[in-house]
Parts: structure tokens; sequence; C-alpha cells
């Protein structure tokens, strides 16, 4: 499978230091740019995703990449959590063609590869 993502906003969430949660929540709200009443939980966070109104600047035009980076040790630290939070991203993007979430591999702290195996 292939995808054009030439020209999409992108966004990262940096996950490093992130032990619930709550700085998840935070995170994303930080790095999207959130509008204050977002509800930093699972739903608020689908919803956010899919709703171009809340967008960052230039995303409803060029689409919108984000990229999850240093998320193996909240992974690891919260494995349940990190499963739904997957879901979300996964489920956001299957239906908003404009949107697309990487899950980062390596990085400064390399903390996601190890996960692989």
């Amino acid at each position: 499978m292939t995808y054009d993502l030439t020209d999409r906003l992108v966004v990262a969430v940096d996950l490093d230091g992130v032990a619930d949660k709550a700085g998840l929540m935070d995170r994303c709200a930080r790095a999207l740019a959130l509008p204050d009443w977002f509800g930093r939980n699972w739903d608020a966070l689908a919803d956010s995703l899919s709703d171009h109104t809340v967008r960052p600047e230039g995303a409803v035009e060029r689409g919108l990449l984000i990229v999850v980076d240093d998320w193996g040790a909240y992974a690891r630290a919260r494995p349940a959590e990190w499963a739904t939070a997957q879901e979300v991203f996964a489920e956001a993007a299957g239906r908003t063609p404009s949107l697309t979430v990487a899950l980062a591999l390596g990085g400064s702290s390399g903390q996601g590869s190890d996960l692989l195996g």
C-alpha cells in the first residue's frame, strides 16, 4: 500500500516522559493546539483527531501527518492505555482520509524500536 504524504502538515507528538493517560492527553492537546474545551479522554481525542475545525493552521488545506515519537516507555508502563491510544489513532485515521498517524521507530531514545522484537 502506498500513501502520498507530500505537503502534509507534520505535527510531532513527543511522548518522552509520559507516564499515564493524562500525560498523553496533555501532549496531544499541546502538539495539536486543541481548544481549551478538549475533554482529555479517549472519545474527545478521537473526535478531535477527526474534526477538521480544530486542526492546526494549514492542516485542513494540506492534510495532517501526526508523528508519535518516544512512545516506547509509555507503551511498556501502560500497555492497556497504549493499546487504546493506538485504536483511537487508527480509527481516526481510518475515517479521515486527510489524516495519517505514524509511530516513529528509533529516534533519540530508541524506545519505540525495542518493542518490535
